[in-house]
């Protein structure tokens, strides 16, 4: 989503970053540094003298020694497949918390449980400390444990296997790995090796730890799935694109871990799911912090990419980390809750992308969206400017809420567009799914924002000559007409309305609204008489550059005649609802006979648009208007979406791990005039990595075909995505399904 000023104030290029007070030193304030890095690396001696020895340590030679660890890396041995690591495109050991995994060490001599004391010692950022998790020795034996736990697997030889069990409030994040000897002198350690790192995430799969979800289709979908659907368009009208999300592609997972080490989030804070989801949500846009994507909803990208022209979250992570956290043009509300559910399942927290159309952006803390009619019922464009937005992405993640009460945890909503505050920064959530829904909005965090974006009433406002305001209408069923995210598993949709809200009338909505008011959330209470004539726009499929008929369908409840004077006023918008060009408007006066239905139809012509259209092609009609005979008012509102025309994507060759094989997209371009600077993208998780072609031109009429090849790296199904942009033309994409075998 957008935030106000962005949207008020468009700047066509990313403003330069403000030149920031250089850091002071920790010194007179605190002991040591702030420990928020998990890149930055303590020092860990080699040996570690108990005693003054002046000469150094004595030879060592008659105490156990270390020839070798090995961490059972790869992706067929153990560790990796019984923790769902082996998607991970990574050279190091991957695992998740409160599940043993095993490592194999080879010492000089065979083992002696009586006489050999040794620790397999885990250590995490610059300044390793017991009590703030950031060091854990694990011991080999039942006698003395420490908060994680070890154990003797199997002895064979000189090779010792260990199991060992992290804590499930572990800090999540990459950690260094020494092998120390307890010896009469001191504790001898082995020499600092990266390439027995180990990354540390959170487990779903483990009922102790919070993000434990007890579905596997659901995990298999909301943790392990990289191919992503996102909705838009309208409620009536649902379009959809395909998302690579990637989680597990070369370098994203260290991108996660870098987005948290520029937040400064210190890493005692690390295991804690709530205050990760928190400070991604802050640093996944770069309002205030130079996070991760610069929000553009201008039109004007010269300076970056589109955000309609994304086909996934890769590129975008990898960017930011390449560059040490330069913040990525552009982003829109899809584009950030994209990105954002990268993160989410790359550190195994269960997350899902969410839709839910006509959006009510509240900044002013109460259920209210006005419009605002002159005495005639004719919408005054200058005095109406609350926005309902056609359409809002955000995220939902799963987790418990001890910090709440038995009941609110579960999916939680989370969502990175910058729209306004929370505790000083542009940030929301996580706010509980059931508590908007009960509308227990007093907990944290930002419970009532999303509340007024499901719940909100639209208010019809007539103006009189002295400049007040009557409540002509209240349409209390527009806004939060539908929550969508993707199905479990398959490519179907899946309406989740019933997780946020009551059905519309019922008792239960009464309550929670009424409770909701309890925690100062205002409503529009006017009791009005039910109007005899009602005015309805039906839906409608439409064909970019087609001329086209909206047809206002009115019906006469009443006995008598009725006359209105009807204005339709069709305007192209912003997905945002914000108004760019008007491009139809209408007085038709329409007389209709006792309990008559009439038809009435108001001619839209290609011409009149086609050159005023913004990205996403959205044209809103509005019909107001005024019953002579009664005075009362009737509206209808109706978001009409322009489909572009689609890109062909073929695939040949045959489909076998790391075989050559073609893709092909194709396109032709439609129009009567020429398409300038077209950015061509694909890409597919798994098969093939993010590519780019441009053209300086396509003419009337022409067909292009780039032709690209790859080769799987993996078995499975997957999706090829393409998308094509350009100033004149946004938002067309092509995709095709593919199976891998081995």
């Amino acid at each position: 989503m957008a935030d106000q000023e962005a949207r008020e104030n468009p700047t066509p290029a990313a403003p330069p970053a403000a030149a920031r007070p250089k850091r002071v030193s920790h010194r007179g304030r605190t002991a040591g540094a702030k420990v928020s890095s998990n890149q930055q690396e303590g020092k860990v001696e080699e040996f570690e003298p108990f005693m003054l020895l002046p000469r150094g340590p004595p030879p060592l030679k008659e105490f156990l020694d270390i020839w070798d660890v090995d961490v059972l890396k790869q992706p067929q041995e153990i560790n990796k497949q019984g923790h769902n690591t082996h998607l991970y495109s990574s050279d190091f050991l991957i695992v998740r918390r409160t599940l043993e995994f095993q490592i194999k060490i080879t010492f000089d001599r065979p083992y002696k449980p009586a006489e050999d004391k040794f620790a397999v010692e885990f250590v995490i950022g610059p300044s390793p400390q017991y009590s703030k998790g950031t060091y854990i020795p694990v011991f080999p034996n039942e006698e003395r444990q420490s908060v994680w736990r070890g154990r003797i697997v199997e002895t064979s030889d000189n090779v010792v296997t260990m199991g060992i069990t992290t804590s499930p409030e572990c800090i999540v994040g990459k950690y260094m790995i020494y092998i120390g000897v307890v010896t009469p002198y001191g504790i001898r350690r082995t020499r600092r090796d990266p390439s027995t790192d180990i990354y540390i995430l959170f487990n779903p799969w483990s009922p102790a730890d919070p993000v434990f979800l007890d579905d596997e289709e659901e995990r298999e979908e909301c943790v392990m799935n990289e191919l992503g659907i996102i909705y838009h368009g309208a409620y009536d009208d649902v379009s959809e694109r395909a998302w690579n999300y990637g989680q597990f592609e070369f370098g994203v997972l260290d991108a996660c871990l870098f987005i948290m080490d520029k937040a400064d989030m210190p890493l005692s804070n690390r295991g804690d799911v709530i205050k990760v989801t928190r400070v991604a949500s802050a640093m996944l846009n770069s309002r205030d912090d130079d996070g991760v994507l610069v929000g553009n909803w201008s039109g004007d990208y010269t300076y970056g990419v589109p955000p309609t022209s994304w086909t996934g979250s890769v590129e975008i992570l990898l960017d930011y980390a390449g560059s040490r956290g330069t913040p990525v043009c552009y982003a829109q509300c899809w584009v950030y809750a994209a990105v954002f559910n990268t993160f989410l399942r790359c550190l195994g927290i269960p997350g899902r992308v969410v839709t839910n159309f006509f959006s009510a952006h509240d900044n002013d803390g109460n259920l209210k969206m006005d419009i605002i009619l002159d005495e005639n019922g004719k919408l005054d464009r200058n005095r109406t400017k609350d926005s309902i937005w056609n359409y809002h992405c955000w995220n939902e993640c799963f987790m418990a809420r001890s910090d709440l009460p038995p009941g609110f945890g579960g999916w939680q909503v989370v969502d990175a567009t910058p729209q306004e505050t929370s505790d000083g920064m542009f940030r929301c959530g996580p706010a509980s799914v059931a508590a908007v829904k009960h509308g227990q909005i007093c907990y944290p965090f930002d419970a009532p924002f999303v509340f007024a974006e499901v719940n909100s009433d639209v208010i019809f406002y007539r103006r009189q000559k002295d400049g007040t305001l009557e409540v002509v209408k209240v349409n209390p069923t527009h806004v939060g007409r539908m929550v969508l995210t993707k199905a479990v598993l398959h490519d179907g949709r899946r309406d989740i309305t019933d997780q946020y809200k009551f059905p519309e009338g019922s008792p239960e909505e009464r309550r929670v609204l009424e409770k909701a008011e309890e925690f100062g959330c205002q409503r529009e209470k006017a009791s009005l008489p039910q109007s005899d004539v009602e005015v309805e726009i039906p839906t409608l499929d439409v064909r970019v550059g087609d001329n086209f008929d909206v047809t206002l369908q009115f019906k006469n409840h009443s006995d008598q005649r009725r006359t209105a004077d009807v204005y339709v006023t069709g305007t192209v918008v912003y997905y945002t609802g914000v108004p760019s060009a008007e491009v139809v408007f209408k007085t038709p006066k329409v007389k209709l006979d006792p309990l008559q239905s009439k038809d009435e139809k108001v001619l839209v012509r290609g011409e009149d648009y086609m050159h005023k259209l913004v990205e996403q092609a959205n044209i809103h009609f509005i019909a107001t208007g005024k019953i002579k005979e009664t005075g009362q008012i009737i509206t209808a509102m109706k978001v009409i979406t322009i489909h572009n025309p689609k890109l062909i994507v073929k695939v040949t060759g045959s489909p076998r791990v790391s075989e050559e094989m073609y893709v092909s997209v194709e396109f032709t371009n439609p129009f009567k005039f020429s398409l300038e600077n077209v950015d061509l993208r694909m890409e597919g998780p798994g098969i093939m990595p993010f590519k780019r072609k441009q053209y300086s031109l396509i003419a009337p009429g022409t067909s292009i075909m780039w032709t690209e090849t790859f080769s799987p790296r993996r078995a499975g199904s997957t999706k090829l995505i393409a998308s094509l942009d350009c100033a004149a033309l946004r938002q067309v994409y092509g995709e095709t399904e593919l199976t891998i075998q081995q």
